[in-house]
């Protein structure tokens, strides 16, 4: 066996990747040498499946690219990543940069899309979460991923779908239309400044038109903020959970994270949580974004998710 291909490029590869994520246009003309060599690397170690629909609901294709490192001996950790937006934006095309992190730790990934709000309203979104987690289960042999070793992150509204779609339980009936009925769990979540009360966007100081355009007009949308709300769904046996937010945050509240802090806390659930002193709704420096994947490093080693590619000689 020879070390892990992926382990050995990050100094290159990580600081490309968070480079890119936190530069300015000037910055990213710089960096475009250094990007090229990135994607050929990239080309080189994984193999790429753009596309797949992984289930159809309200007469649209949900989709997800996959990349599979080559060469794997065993079955592969999966990242299962879904992009950020309100609910009602962003594309999995535009969230690039942000798993490149991940290929670099070796890890398969899953690039999420889901039904915006445009086309349909809560609980849409954190159903289709669901059926990317089945879609993943059902088709982990085809593509020699590890079932035992799934994390989902995001951030923002991404970071609420991976919390939710790490935590709901089968009894909530929130997976129904998804093809298949292979038992959904994961052994990590990585939380992004994600929503976790989202009932608490809806009205009140921490209104926000994203959260009020996901429920629309229902006269009952109040239950339904509660149905897709992780904290509705906090209890013993939950997957460890790491939650990443600035205590500046104009978005999403920080009180958000400090709440699921506190309540996996005291229910005694391996959780951790990351402040960013002075950070608001991403956009945090170098420095910052490096010290989070260090913690991220880290949080997954001490979880047994460590462990990404091996490859033979």
């Amino acid at each position: 066996m020879e070390e892990n291909m992926c382990k050995r490029s990050l100094p290159f590869v990580m600081l490309v990747g968070i480079t890119l994520l936190v530069a300015g246009p000037t910055d990213v003309n710089a960096q475009l040498g250094e990007t090229t060599s990135f994607l050929a690397h990239v080309s080189n170690q994984y193999r790429v499946i753009p596309n797949v629909t992984y289930h159809i609901a309200s007469n649209q294709e949900n989709k997800l690219d996959l990349y599979v490192p080559r060469g794997a001996t065993g079955p592969t950790p999966v990242l299962m990543y879904i992009h950020g937006g309100g609910w009602v934006g962003g594309t999995k095309e535009s969230s690039v940069l942000r798993i490149l992190p991940y290929l670099e730790m070796g890890w398969a990934v899953a690039n999420v899309e889901y039904r915006l709000g445009a086309v349909a309203r809560a609980p849409a979104a954190v159903e289709d979460g669901l059926c990317a987690l089945r879609w993943v289960i059902r088709n982990s042999g085809q593509y020699n991923l590890d079932t035992s070793r799934i994390v989902t992150t995001g951030n923002s509204a991404g970071g609420h779908l991976a919390l939710t779609t790490g935590m709901i339980p089968a009894s909530a009936g929130l997976d129904r239309e998804c093809p298949g009925n292979e038992e959904l769990s994961v052994a990590a979540i990585i939380n992004w400044y994600g929503i976790t009360e989202v009932g608490d966007l809806l009205d009140g100081p921490n209104t926000k038109s994203y959260a009020v355009e996901w429920m629309g007009s229902l006269e009952n949308r109040f239950e339904i903020a509660e149905r897709v709300s992780p904290m509705t769904y906090v209890r013993a046996g939950l997957p460890p959970t790491l939650t990443i937010h600035g205590d500046a945050d104009p978005t999403v509240p920080y009180q958000h994270a400090v709440m699921l802090h506190e309540k996996l806390d005291e229910l005694g659930i391996p959780n951790e949580l990351h402040t960013v002193p002075g950070g608001r709704h991403g956009g945090f420096n170098q420095e910052q974004t490096l010290a989070i994947f260090e913690t991220i490093r880290r949080f997954l080693s001490q979880h047994g998710l460590g462990a990404g590619l091996t490859t033979a000689q």
